[in-house]
């Protein structure tokens, strides 16, 4: 996987029109295919095309058919150009003596097994109806063996500090005695290698499992830390970004950890939607400024968790206030009691308020964030994780030391 990943972070995007509408088109077709009443998107681990051949890494349910999956999308993606579909299939592991569950290379799909396969799906008057199953929810993820609490930090746009705001609440769950690891879930724009100053780290491989970046203590792992340089773009569409995330998140050795703080990329799209579907989170918290704009959004993001059923820990209100280094006069630039509005209107606690000084900016861009750096900072993040610490327990997911990856 590490390799497949590698490829595709290197490739250049395609131009041509016709080639950007066939990828849309291949997309909706992903999106739309179900299995067990699951978009297989969710379950796209990597995905390649290459002219009229598509490869697909995919992560099944144990009694799902490759053969009628891979032969139902070659009937629904050869009208786009797709001729040829690879499948490389890994199914969850077998009850013992069952087989193996290593990844399967499945047969090429040509264009007379899509025909065959067209052809056997005419509909049947006389057959059951489909079995439909509902979407994976919270109540039903087990928890990971090695991780008592997943909390995921989120705003409903981007701007408001809330990578920064993750890494200082990390290191401060760190310095009240806890073991933290970190996993950087912005795709598109991951930061916390560099915030951690571990941008030139990549992790290491054993066993078909990443091993992650030791980061000041912390057990790291960020897409950031697979690319080649800063500059590299994540061009990929949803169904790739979030086969990332799961990757990151079960692919990896994670230590026994007492947190795993998660940093969300912004808004409530895709990636938002898989975790929530796939990884058992114990609550998430909201980082939001005092301003309008941002409340907005900050909302939209905790109506998504009421939603999915992930407890709301609280509120963090950033650049609440700024004093200004010559003269010493404090002003509400953004607005005041923005964090107050939100956490009475949905009845969640407010877990702090952080001001806006150049000084906090200053220490994630050298690597060494603000409760590293024990500065005049540290304090606000601390008083956050001493708040968050006080009402984790409730929400907590029953361990399960049965499950194996």
């Amino acid at each position: 996987m590490f390799n497949f990943i590698k490829k595709i972070t290197s490739e250049k995007p395609e131009s041509p029109q016709q080639q950007a509408e066939r990828d849309s088109a291949v997309d909706k077709v992903l999106l739309g295919y179900e299995v067990d009443g699951i978009s297989i998107a969710t379950m796209v681990m990597g995905l390649e095309r290459e002219g009229g051949q598509l490869t697909l890494d995919l992560r099944l349910p144990q009694d799902s058919s490759p053969e009628t999956i891979q032969q139902e999308l070659g009937q629904l993606l050869q009208p786009h150009g797709i001729n040829t579909i690879h499948m490389n299939v890994r199914l969850p592991a077998a009850a013992k003596g069952a087989g193996s569950s290593l990844p399967k290379q499945m047969p090429k799909t040509t264009d007379a097994m899509a025909q065959q396969a067209k052809s056997s799906a005419q509909p049947d008057t006389n057959s059951e109806p489909p079995i439909t199953k509902a979407a994976p929810t919270q109540a039903s993820l087990t928890p990971h063996p090695r991780i008592r609490h997943i909390i995921v930090v989120a705003s409903g746009k981007g701007g408001v500090g809330k990578s920064t705001t993750t890494v200082n609440i990390a290191l401060a769950l760190q310095k009240l005695g806890n073991r933290v690891g970190v996993l950087d879930a912005d795709i598109y724009g991951p930061s916390m290698p560099t915030m951690l100053g571990v941008a030139e780290v990549k992790p290491q491989l054993e066993n078909d499992q990443f091993v992650p970046v030791d980061a000041h203590g912390m057990a790291m792992l960020s897409i950031g830390s697979l690319l080649d340089g800063d500059n590299t773009p994540v061009a990929w569409r949803g169904p790739k970004a979030t086969g990332a995330l799961m990757q990151l998140y079960n692919q990896t050795n994670w230590p026994q950890l007492d947190y795993l703080v998660i940093d969300m990329p912004p808004g409530t799209g895709d990636i938002q939607l898989t975790l929530a579907q796939r990884i058992p989170v114990t609550g998430a918290v909201i980082v939001t400024t005092p301003q309008h704009i941002a409340l907005l959004d900050a909302q939209k993001g905790v109506e998504m968790f009421n939603k999915t059923n992930i407890p709301v820990l609280g509120v963090v209100e950033n650049m609440a206030l700024h004093t200004c280094s010559n003269c010493n006069h404090t002003e509400a630039i953004f607005g005041a009691g923005g964090g107050e509005f939100i956490a009475e209107q949905y009845q969640v606690p407010l877990l702090g308020q952080l001001p806006l000084a150049s000084g906090i900016r200053a220490q994630v861009d050298k690597g060494v964030p603000s409760v590293l750096a024990d500065d005049e900072f540290a304090p606000y993040y601390l008083s956050i994780a001493k708040n968050i610490e006080a009402n984790i327990n409730k929400f907590a997911k029953p361990a399960d030391g049965k499950r194996i990856f």
